[in-house]
C-alpha cells in the first residue's frame, strides 16, 4: 500500500484551489437516473468515490463519460439495462444506497444492496427506507437487499425525520420529484449539498420549495429533462487547507472558498487565533500568534460545527496552548485518529463522544495508519508541524476525499511525497 511521508518544514505560503465537493457529486450522479436526457456536471472532484459511483452507475446501464481531465461528468440514463445495485460495487460506498429513490420514482422497481464504506459507526439506512416508505414505497430486506416496488408509482406524501439526515434526505427529494402530488419534507436536512442538489434537480424541470432550511416542499412533475449544473466547491476539503497554515503557520489562499459554507467552523478557527478574510479568489488563512488557542468544538448538522471536520479539527488542538474539549454528536467511533495522534506525542484523552486534548508545545514525526478518510488527512495536516518525519501508510483513504495532497500542499513548502508501495 502507499503511503505519504511528511517532514516538518515550517510556514506555508501560497495558493490551494479548492475542488468541487464529493458529497454533493456522489448525489448529483445518482440523480441522472430519473431522467433518460443528459445530466452534465462540472467542476467534478477527481477521486475514487466517483469512480465507484460511475461503475455502480454503469452496472444499470448509464453511460458515465468523463471530460476534461475528470473535471465534468457527462451522464445518461436513457436505457438502463438493471435495477439491481449488487453487492460488490455497493459495500465500497454508503453513496450507493442514494440510487434507491430515483430508480423507485422512475420506474416503479429497485433492488439495492445494502451498503458499506469508512468503519466510522453503524450509520443505518433506516431514516432512507422509512421516507420512501411513506411516498408509498413497499419494501422487503431480504439477504442483504432492500427490495423495492411502487407498482403504481410513488405518491406525495408528509414525512418528518425523526434526527436530520442528509442522506435520508437527499433520498426522499430525488424520489418525491416524480411522485404524484406534493411532498412536504420536515426536519430535513440543510446542508449547502441538499441546496447543490435541489438547484440541480430545479435545472431538471423538479419544482423544489424551501431548500436550505428544515421543511422542503417537493410538487411532482410527469418527468425530469436534462440539465449542466456545476458542482457547489467542497466545504470540507475547504475547512481541511484552512487548516493547513493554521497549524504549520504561514498564509495560504483557498481558491473557490466561500465563507456562508464554513461559517461555524470558521468561527472556531478565529477564537483560535487565526485570521480568515475573503478576496476577489477566495478566502486567505493567516495564523497570527506563534501558537493557537484551545478552543471547544461540539459536532452538529450544518449549520453547526461539521462532523467531518473533527479529526482535522483535533489535530490543530493537539498543539493548542490549554486544553479543549471536542464532542463528537453525529457519528460514534469517530475518535479513531486519537490513538495514532496520540503516537506523535499528542495528549488526548477519550471517554465515549467526548476528547479532551492537552495541547503540548510540538508534535514529533512517528509511523502511523489512516483509520478512515478524515482521520488520514488529521495526520498528515498534524505532521506539518511536527519536529521530524512522519509516514501515513494506508493512505487509499485519502484517495476517496482529496485530490492532489501532495501536490496542492507541496506548492505551498510543505516538504511532503507520495511513496508507492
Amino acid at each position: 500500500m502507499d503511503s505519504i511521508v511528511v517532514a516538518g518544514n515550517g510556514p506555508l505560503h501560497g495558493q490551494i484551489p479548492i475542488a468541487g465537493a464529493k458529497n454533493a457529486c456522489l448525489t448529483l450522479m445518482p440523480a441522472t437516473l430519473l431522467t433518460d436526457q443528459p445530466l452534465t456536471l462540472t467542476n467534478a472532484p477527481r477521486l475514487s468515490d466517483i469512480r465507484t459511483m460511475t461503475e455502480l452507475l454503469g452496472s444499470l446501464g448509464a453511460e458515465v463519460a468523463s471530460l476534461q481531465q475528470g473535471q465534468v461528468l457527462a451522464l445518461s440514463s436513457h436505457d438502463l439495462t438493471s435495477h439491481r445495485a449488487d453487492y460488490e460495487i455497493v459495500r465500497k460506498m454508503r453513496a450507493s444506497i442514494l440510487v434507491l429513490g430515483p430508480m423507485l420514482a422512475r420506474d416503479g422497481h429497485a433492488v439495492v444492496s445494502l451498503p458499506g464504506g469508512c468503519a466510522i459507526g453503524a450509520r443505518p439506512v433506516d431514516l432512507h427506507l422509512r421516507a420512501l416508505e411513506a411516498l408509498g414505497a413497499e419494501l422487503d430486506l431480504r439477504d442483504g437487499y432492500v427490495h423495492a416496488t411502487a407498482p403504481g408509482g410513488l405518491k406525495a406524501a408528509r414525512f418528518e425525520f425523526p434526527i436530520v439526515s442528509v442522506g435520508a434526505t437527499e433520498n426522499a427529494l430525488m424520489a418525491a420529484t416524480l411522485a404524484k402530488g406534493t411532498t412536504v419534507l420536515v426536519n430535513a436536512a440543510r446542508e449547502p449539498e441538499i441546496v447543490d442538489l435541489a438547484q440541480c434537480l430545479r435545472r431538471m424541470g423538479a419544482q423544489i420549495e424551501g431548500e436550505g432550511t428544515s421543511t422542503i416542499t417537493v410538487q411532482g412533475v410527469d418527468s425530469l429533462g436534462g440539465a449542466t449544473h456545476p458542482v457547489v466547491t467542497d466545504r470540507i476539503e475547504l475547512g481541511t487547507y484552512m487548516l493547513a497554515p493554521a497549524i504549520a503557520g504561514g498564509s495560504v489562499e483557498c481558491l473557490g472558498g466561500r465563507l456562508d459554507l464554513v461559517q461555524a467552523f470558521v468561527d472556531k478557527l478565529e477564537a483560535a487565533g487565526v485570521e480568515v478574510e475573503e478576496t476577489a479568489l477566495g478566502l486567505r488563512v493567516t495564523r497570527k500568534s506563534d501558537r493557537l488557542q484551545a478552543v471547544n468544538v461540539a459536532t452538529e448538522p450544518f449549520p453547526g460545527f461539521p462532523t467531518d471536520l473533527q479529526a482535522q479539527f483535533m489535530a490543530a488542538m493537539c498543539t493548542a496552548d490549554g486544553v479543549s474539549l471536542l464532542e463528537e454528536h453525529i457519528f460514534e467511533n469517530r475518535f479513531m485518529h486519537a490513538p495514532e495522534l496520540m503516537r506523535m506525542g499528542a495528549q488526548i484523552d477519550v471517554h465515549g463522544g467526548t476528547a479532551t486534548v492537552t495541547g503540548v508545545e510540538k508534535l514529533r514525526g512517528a509511523p502511523v495508519m489512516a483509520t478512515d478518510l478524515r482521520a488520514s488527512v488529521s495526520l498528515i495536516l498534524a505532521a506539518l508541524a511536527a519536529e521530524g518525519e512522519t509516514v501515513v501508510s494506508r493512505v487509499y483513504h485519502l484517495d476517496r476525499g482529496y485530490e492532489h495532497v501532495v501536490r496542492k500542499l507541496g506548492a505551498c513548502g510543505a516538504k511532503i511525497e507520495r511513496i508507492k508501495a
